[in-house]
């Protein structure tokens, strides 16, 4: 059967996954792989949100863009993913204040929007997992998973840093990053980096639930 597998390594816990409610926030390079690797590991409750259509400069990293240019993402990969629940919104600041998170037992963040993280961070800390970034760089082996205040080589961690500790903020989440120095300046992204960051943001999932 289809989860058979996947039953043999999570055993009793496997109905952890089948039972658990996630919402997963950006479904671009890091976000979609995530997206399949929770739906092919038994999540069935999962809310996906997202306002960006799929392009032709996406191909090179995003699940499913290929086959569907131009069309918005979470449409899309509610075709390939119908158990999914789909919400067309701009993760923004004011959203993430706004909305109510309490039905969900995980917040998953594949945003890049600096304001919005640090609201996710703010609400949402106790059930967070956040990705920092996954550009400019080529090597998968230096993904890292570690609290936000043991996060390290990566100058978008360092400005979520600064801005938490500037409003007092003193918890703990679990954040992906890399200890890879960027490679380039310039926004470029390899496959193999930003989807590892979403496999490894699927794996840290598994983990939270089985707890």
């Amino acid at each position: 059967m289809k989860y058979d597998r996947v039953k043999l390594l999570l055993k009793d816990d496997f109905k952890k996954i089948e039972d658990a409610k996630i919402i997963l926030l950006g479904v671009g390079g890091v976000g979609g792989f995530c997206l399949d690797c929770l739906s092919r590991s038994g999540v069935k409750d999962i809310t996906i949100v997202d306002f960006d259509t799929f392009d032709e400069t996406n191909q090179n990293r995003q699940m499913w863009s290929e086959l569907h240019e131009n069309e918005l993402k979470v449409q899309a990969l509610k075709q390939h993913y119908p158990h999914a629940k789909i919400i067309n919104q701009r993760v923004d600041e004011d959203w993430v204040w706004d909305f109510d998170f309490d039905e969900y037992d995980l917040v998953l963040d594949a945003i890049d929007d600096t304001k919005a993280k640090l609201a996710l961070a703010q609400k949402c800390y106790k059930k967070l997992i956040s990705s920092f970034g996954s550009a400019k760089r080529l090597d998968p082996t230096q993904i890292k998973v570690d609290d936000i205040w043991k996060s390290y080589g990566d100058k978008f961690g360092s400005k979520i840093r600064y801005e938490l500790r500037k409003r007092g903020f003193k918890k703990k989440y679990k954040v992906i990053f890399s200890s890879e120095e960027a490679v380039i300046k310039e926004n470029g992204s390899f496959m193999g980096v930003t989807a590892s960051f979403g496999l490894t943001m699927c794996s840290e999932s598994i983990k939270f639930l089985r707890k």
